[in-house]
């Protein structure tokens, strides 16, 4: 193979993960905007505006279909080795992440249809520091992706701990209410369900962030992450047997 073959060959695979990371990175906007809109409806208590939100994420579920193809032509044409594989199949993993990711922020919108229907609580506005936190993780994770920085997706990787904690507390609150009225049990039902939908938004953006390490170092991460997530422990257990 001539040297301008070659030279040929790998300007077009840089060119076709180029553009592919591209098509990841608009799919994990969309899933954000998804996020930010459920809370949106939430906080409006609009229905309608939440059917429109669930029905969107076919759009990313097509994005991450057709990413999917996407790196199989490229496997196929290219038969990446080392390095270059590391990128396509972290490519393959994030857009997997992000199709949850979106399929978690429906999950939120399609929640706020019944507790639409119930009188408003007060917790109801938490929910909103939660997805601020969760959508902050996934901008960041996905700049880190788009550069190829380790360091920032290492940062995000650690500051899910955030999340994990303000998660916790809002699960605490939640409890607190039912327990003061029974007449709050079926909205804060409704809530914890959303809140934990949001804190594994959380979990998701730690893959990516997880993926990209691989991706740059060629090893994985285990460095062992902060966990905050106190929701199971022996004392959020007897405050929920109180109920």
């Amino acid at each position: 193979m001539s040297g301008s073959n070659k030279e040929h060959i790998i300007k077009s695979y840089d060119d076709e993960l180029a553009r592919l990371t591209g098509e990841i990175v608009r799919m994990g906007e969309l899933a954000v905007t998804q996020l930010e809109s459920a809370i949106d409806v939430v906080e409006r208590r609009d229905e309608r505006a939440a059917q429109r939100v669930v029905a969107n994420d076919d759009a990313i579920d097509q994005l991450e279909q057709e990413i999917s193809h996407d790196v199989v032509r490229l496997l196929a044409l290219r038969a990446p080795i080392a390095g270059d594989l590391r990128n396509v199949f972290a490519a393959l993993r994030i857009a997997a992440d992000i199709e949850r990711i979106g399929d978690y922020a429906a999950n939120v919108a399609k929640r706020s249809i019944p507790l639409s229907m119930v009188a408003p609580v007060a917790p109801t506005n938490g929910l909103g520091y939660l997805a601020e936190l969760a959508a902050g993780e996934v901008r960041e994770v996905l700049v880190a992706y788009r550069d190829r920085d380790a360091e920032r997706a290492y940062q995000v990787w650690k500051d899910d701990a955030l999340l994990d904690e303000a998660y916790t507390g809002y699960f605490r609150q939640l409890l607190t209410y039912m327990m003061e009225d029974p007449r709050n049990i079926t909205p804060c039902t409704h809530l914890l369900f959303m809140a934990k939908n949001i804190e594994r938004i959380g979990d998701h953006a730690t893959n990516v962030a997880e993926n990209i390490w691989f991706q740059v170092h060629g090893e994985p991460l285990t460095t062992q992450r902060s966990k905050r997530d106190f929701t199971s422990s022996p004392e959020i257990t007897k405050l929920g047997d109180r109920e």
